[in-house]
This record gives C-alpha cells, structure tokens and sequence, in this order.
C-alpha cells in the first residue's frame, strides 16, 4: 500500500480534491490529507476526516509527540497539492515553514506534485511563473491548470483539472517515481504532438455502423503524458468513451475517412505523430440513407470495401525529421509471433516505431493496463506492463529516442 498525502490550500477548487481521497481510497493507497488552515474556509476538518479515514492537522505543534511536520513528508511516496494557489507556491518556492503543509514539502523526499488553480491574472503573473520554474528547476512536478470557467463569470488558464486527470498522474508517479524527473523537465516544450484515439465507425444506415471495442484510452493516456512534458498537443478522438485531458486541442471524427483527413490537416506541424486510434479496414459500399428494414426471414448482405490506410499514408507525406509512431493489434499465440507480427507490420506501414498488442479474448480494449512490445527501428523490442499512463511515457520515449537516432 502506497502512501499519498494530500496538500490542500485556499481555493475554491479545494472542493474537487474531496474526490481525489476518494480515488485513491478505493484504488487502495492510504491517503493523508493535509490542508493549510485557510483552505479549511472552503472544505472543512470534518470532511477531510470522513473521507480519509485519518485525522487531520493544519498546524506543526497540532499531535506534536508524532513529529508531524516531519514523519509525514518522510513516510509519504507521493505529495500532491491540489489545488495549488499562487500563495502557496510562493511560500513553497522560497522555503517557507510556516504551517504544517510547506514543512511537509521540504521534508518529502518522493515525488511532489503541484496542481495549480487560481484567476488567470495570479497564474500569468511574472512572480508566479518565476516560483513555478524554480520549483520545476528543483524536481518539482508543477502541471499546467486547465482553460476554463472561473469563479464568477471569468475564465481562462487556471482551472484545476479534473480529478481523473489527476489522479492518473499521481498513480504514474507512485508506480513509477523516476517519472517526477521527467515531468519536471518538461522535455517536449516546444513541440507538437498530435495522437488518434478511440475507434472509427462505418455507417450502414442513419442507427446502424460497424465499428470496434477501442474505448481511446491509450490515446488520451498518450495525450496526457505528453503535455505533462510541455508538449502542445492535439488529438483526433473518434467515438471516445473516456475525455481528453485539459490543456490539448480535441478534433472530433467518427468514421475513417474523417480520420484520414483531420490526421492529414494537423500532421504538418507536428513533431511527433501517435496512431493510437483502432481505425476500421472496411467500410460499407452503400450505406443506406434510411433504416435498413428486416424482410421477412432473409439476412443481410453489406458489400464492404477498403477504407484509406492512414497510417501509410502518414508516413508516406511525413517532413524529415517527424516521427510517426503506430499501432498494431493482434491475436497472438505467444510473445514471440506477436513480435512477429508487429515487426513486418513495422515494416509494411514504414513507421520508426511500432506498439504492438495482444488482444486475444479481448484483453486490452478498454483496460486501465497495456501489455506488449514497444518496436523501435534500429533498437531491439522494448516490453512492456502496466497503466496506460506509464506506457504512453514510454512510447514517447521510444519516439523521442528513435527521432535523435534519425538527427
């Protein structure tokens, strides 16, 4: 069981982390909740109490005979401060010891994560983007807030993303600490990512389509994990069944043409190119403008031709330099034909790298977890296991590396 403690300061977004003790509850990790006292006018004792199951302190001298201000930094594998107000990373910027949450972020030796939330002036501010790079220069995993409604009738940059959102972070972090080193550097500032994600459907009437069990969120695990690097992003989302994460640009589509041609539009800008998207090989001939109707005991018969190959036709038109990162999932008998399999398919499609899946009896499609085999060009098969978060880290590793083997 691992140990997350939850910084809580004075915003009103204070009232969405009450969800984030709840996921991490019922993900199994023991969670302590530690508020600044100001924060307590927004979401009080009580709650943190009822929802964590552990009592809860604002102060160093509160239950001093536990060493509070240091017992709980030192035993906690993830501290993630959510919201995050511009006060609070001032006063964590500078050292400040003056209640019991920033003495628990100069003594926490794990991963510590700060979710920024505040008007968008306070976020835009030199000084707060002075404190924002010197905690990032120092390990600090400091995440970009979302663009949305504001208190009052504002909005703009300083929203708190979702709890989802954050919660996948954080368990990447707990189930991967090396992470915090790479979300701190930011290493994709500056440059363009663009994933397809979810699953086409092809048309044979105005209710009716063919289509297949991707939910999209390997896509959007990708998406997520990119602008956690400081990556602008933008995803083609086809029929998604899980939302895009704050702070990337959504083009949505529902069939393989519209696919194909949303990825041609955004591709020319892009550094890096995803193909998360399970993308259907066929589509209806003649789809039907109206409800197709049964007619007595006969069946139905749908002539079915090719839909465009995306993904060649990605590579084909890709600039020097742009990496292009596929898919492949396949029904395998063991390791060994499913890296087969995604090796000619490598080749077939000409991508640099290639994610290969065993999806026999259904695995994968809609999981948290990802298993399989990341095929780089010039690199031997890199397995992997775990969240999608932590795999799409690795598959943009596996890109990055493979675009400075092109350089």
């Amino acid at each position: 069981m691992s140990r997350i403690v939850l910084g809580v300061s004075a915003g009103i977004a204070a009232y969405k982390a009450a969800a984030l003790v709840r996921i991490f509850g019922e993900s199994g990790h023991e969670v302590e909740v530690v508020p600044t006292p100001a924060s307590l006018n927004f979401v009080g004792v009580a709650t943190w109490e009822a929802l964590s199951g552990r009592p809860v302190h604002t102060e160093v001298f509160a239950n001093a005979a536990q060493v509070n201000h240091v017992r709980i930094g030192r035993e906690a594998d993830l501290v993630l401060v959510a919201p995050a107000t511009a006060d609070l990373m001032a006063r964590a910027a500078a050292g400040s010891a003056d209640d019991l949450l920033t003495n628990v972020l100069l003594t926490a030796r794990c991963p510590v994560v700060f979710a920024p939330a505040m008007h968008t002036e306070m976020w835009l501010h030199p000084a707060t983007q002075h404190n924002v790079a010197t905690l990032r220069s120092r390990g600090a995993v400091v995440l970009d807030p979302g663009v949305g409604r504001l208190t009052g009738p504002d909005s703009g940059p300083g929203r708190l993303p979702e709890p989802e959102d954050l919660a996948a972070t954080a368990m990447s972090l707990v189930e991967n600490p090396e992470l915090g080193t790479v979300l701190a550097a930011r290493d994709l500032t500056g440059r363009h990512v663009l994933v397809s994600a979810g699953g086409t459907r092809e048309a044979l009437d105005p209710v009716r389509f063919l289509g297949n069990s991707s939910s999209g969120r390997m896509g959007v695990a990708v998406a997520r994990a990119a602008v956690g690097r400081g990556a602008s992003v933008t995803v083609v989302g086809a029929n998604l069944s899980v939302a895009a994460p704050a702070g990337v640009d959504v083009v949505s589509v529902s069939s393989a043409a519209e696919l194909a041609v949303a990825m041609q539009q955004a591709a020319p800008v892009a550094d890096i190119i995803v193909m998360a998207a399970a993308v259907a090989d066929f589509t209806p001939e003649n789809p039907q403008h109206t409800k197709i109707k049964k007619d007595g005991d006969r069946g139905l018969h749908v002539e079915l031709t090719q839909t465009p190959d995306v993904l060649a036709d990605l590579v084909a038109s890709a600039r020097p330099g742009q990496v292009v990162v596929g898919f492949a999932a396949e029904t395998a008998h063991d390791p060994a034909e499913l890296i087969a399999l995604g090796t000619a398919k490598r080749a077939r499609k000409g991508c640099q790298v290639l994610v290969a899946n065993n999806v026999s009896a259904g695995a994968v499609f809609g999981a948290a977890t990802n298993e399989g085999f990341i095929l780089s060009q010039g690199a031997p098969p890199q397995q992997f296991s775990g969240s999608k978060l932590a795999v799409a880290h690795a598959i943009l590793d596996a890109a990055m590396a493979s675009q400075e083997r092109k350089d």
